[in-house]
């Protein structure tokens, strides 16, 4: 009966994997988020005298290592598990903090960003496939607030890591090398964490696994050359992922939304707003904490509701709420704006990465996932580039004004994906 009872729960937010992986999630976007925003913009900048084009080129190296390797270490991870695809990748976290501590150079210091990249790649693959199959043990399927409280724990530490940073050296009067020290602790700290993972979850037992097994217990088979493995994995996945052709743009344009805003918000509150720095401290945590307290609730009326009414009220409502952003010169209206976008990625977050993850099929989960985020993430490499460009030559609110109309787009397409869906099913019954 205990069985029965457990089947028809949804996944359970205090289990030991979506622990780990929520304390490896918080951690590593702690270091990633410390250093990208609040230490080497600075201090390759003010301390090594490189040029911001140079800054700029380090920080595409980390994204370029971050997307590419996504999806082969997701196919690693459907062989070997998690616990060591996890750990062998966070050791060059470690290996990547070690490197900028010593660097004296432009060479040096971009090799370590993108050894972060690589570092930080299986991270939301790995993430995913968990989340998804447990979603899949349970009656319900549903993966809404586990994926909240993952989006919960990379807001977090993405938030959380530069504030103490920064009051590291302004107040404590911390050097840099003693703040890179500290964080080669925490990168430790998450290596560590990741030996508790397991090697599976319930059934999903890792490729090598299933090949051992599948002729009776202990029975292993001639093991497949890495070749005609890769092949028979792209096999299997072009002829089990059948999803909406529009779904790929759809990820691109998802990321691409954000990256568009993420390089010139900054800039904004200071040249248009004329905020001080304790103001736009407050702006953030307007956005990003409205963000991350309501990513679980709302991640549960997923769960309860669906993700159709979730994504289509999101999209429409950041577009809105970013539109109004770029108009606004007058920062009262700004903290408006700024929690109308926070609440508007509270409920396409955790509803996107639901709606994702009944898209999964069941055979290499975790190289479909490792494809679906290489792809949601090179926008993010790309947006930042259109960005730059719209606000040098367009206007300050071009970049905004552009997020905006890629949300109505992205509400567009989303409705398509739904309606072909229903289409389809239809027509099977």
């Amino acid at each position: 009966m205990s069985g029965k009872v457990a089947q028809r729960m949804h996944i359970n937010l205090a289990s030991p994997f979506i622990v780990e992986m929520w304390v490896i999630i918080f951690l590593v976007e702690f270091v990633k988020g410390s250093l990208l925003v609040a230490l080497l913009p600075v201090y390759m900048e003010n301390i090594l005298g490189l040029s911001v084009t140079v800054v700029g080129f380090a920080f595409a190296l980390q994204y370029l290592g971050d997307n590419l390797f996504r999806s082969p270490f997701g196919w690693v991870m459907e062989r070997i598990g998690y616990r060591w695809t996890m750990t062998g990748a966070l050791l060059l976290i470690l290996v990547a903090v070690g490197l900028i501590i010593y660097a004296k150079d432009a060479t040096t210091l971009s090799i370590a960003c993108l050894v972060l990249g690589i570092g930080t790649s299986p991270l939301w693959p790995c993430t995913m496939t968990g989340i998804t199959e447990l979603a899949g043990s349970t009656e319900s399927g549903s993966s809404g607030a586990a994926m909240g409280a993952v989006e919960m724990a990379s807001l977090a530490g993405t938030g959380i890591g530069p504030i103490i940073v920064n009051f590291m050296m302004d107040h404590g009067g911390q050097s840099y090398r003693t703040v890179f020290l500290v964080l080669m602790g925490f990168a430790a700290a998450v290596v560590a964490v990741a030996l508790l993972l397991p090697s599976r979850i319930g059934g999903h037992a890792p490729h090598v696994v299933r090949e051992m097994n599948a002729d009776g217990a202990g029975a292993p088979r001639t093991p497949l050359r890495p070749l005609q493995s890769l092949k028979r994995t792209w096999h299997q996945v072009r002829t089990s992922l059948k999803v909406s052709r529009l779904l790929f743009p759809a990820l691109f344009l998802q990321a691409f939304a954000i990256g568009l805003m993420t390089p010139v918000v900054t800039l904004f509150a200071r040249s248009e707003l004329h905020v001080t720095p304790n103001q736009f401290s407050l702006l953030l945590i307007a956005g990003g904490g409205i963000t991350v307290l309501a990513l679980i609730p709302a991640g549960k009326l997923v769960d309860k509701i669906g993700t159709s009414v979730f994504l289509n009220i999101g999209f429409l409502l950041a577009a809105c709420s970013l539109a109004f952003f770029s108009q606004v010169r007058w920062l009262p209206l700004a903290f408006v704006a700024v929690a109308m976008v926070g609440i508007s990625y509270a409920l396409i977050l955790p509803a996107w990465n639901a709606f994702l993850a009944k898209q999964v099929p069941k055979g290499e989960r975790g190289t479909v996932w490792g494809l679906f985020l290489t792809l949601q993430g090179s926008g993010m490499v790309a947006g930042p580039v259109l960005s730059g460009k719209l606000w040098d030559s367009v206007s300050h609110s071009a970049p905004f004004l552009a997020s905006a109309g890629v949300m109505v787009l992205l509400f567009g397409l989303h409705l398509l994906i739904v309606h072909r869906t229903k289409l389809k099913q239809g027509r099977a019954h």
